[in-house]
């Protein structure tokens, strides 16, 4: 068995204000007794508006996405985020849930953060325990994995209760080879997947969201 076979159990106003002096504008008094003279200066003009500008904000560049290789572990992976649907408990819900959970479990697999795949796992789930069990493995210290991706190329449920009260999905998947790197080189690579695999990925709609229970390998090399 693989290590990397952890779905294989027994198997992140400043308000700028130009102040303009008020300029008072006040009229030279006429002569005494100019006939058209009222004495009385002018009025002073408006004062002129402050004037007040934000400016606008320069957008913080987002961090440019780098895989890992031989050269390093990959950095500024992006978190996946859950779509919507896969926080419905229907059918496309479910099958959309499977899809998330492989790509939380790839973020791991690049980050050695298993965080998002223990948030939405039973801690009961086996394959999860392997899971975390390699990724654990692939962080130790300054030590990185590679590759190790998983492709999920399809995901089919008929959303059918199993008499534990779960539901099933067929997921149909293949898995790079997974390359263990240390700073000191290469420590060792495990093989992926030949052609697809089915896996059987069952979970339940708990406390108003899906959580994996179980994965397990249908068949592998499928055509």
């Amino acid at each position: 068995m693989r290590r990397t076979e952890m779905l294989r159990p027994a198997v992140r106003v400043k308000l700028l204000a130009a102040v303009v002096p008020l300029l008072f504008l006040t009229a030279c008094s006429g002569a005494s007794g100019d006939p058209g003279d009222s004495g009385a200066g002018e009025s002073p003009s408006n004062p002129a508006s402050t004037a007040s500008e934000t400016p606008t904000p320069t957008p913080t560049p987002r961090a440019k996405y780098k895989p890992a290789s031989a050269e390093g572990p990959a950095e500024n992976v992006p978190l996946p985020v859950m779509p919507e649907e896969a926080k419905v408990q229907s059918k496309e819900g479910l099958e959309a849930f499977a899809r998330y959970w492989y790509e939380a479990a790839n973020y791991g697999y690049e980050t050695g953060d298993v965080g998002p795949v223990q948030a939405i796992s039973s801690p009961d789930c086996t394959a999860c325990l392997n899971y975390y069990d390699v990724v654990d493995q692939g962080f130790v210290g300054e030590d990185w994995i590679a590759q190790g991706q998983i492709d999920v190329q399809d995901a089919l449920s008929e959303f059918v209760l199993t008499p534990q009260g779960r539901y099933q999905v067929v997921v149909m998947l293949q898995q790079e080879d997974m390359e263990f790197y240390s700073p000191s080189g290469i420590q060792s690579v495990d093989d992926g997947d030949a052609g697809s695999a089915a896996q059987l990925f069952e979970a339940g709609f708990v406390e108003g969201q899906w959580t994996l229970f179980f994965i397990d390998t249908m068949q592998t090399n499928v055509p």
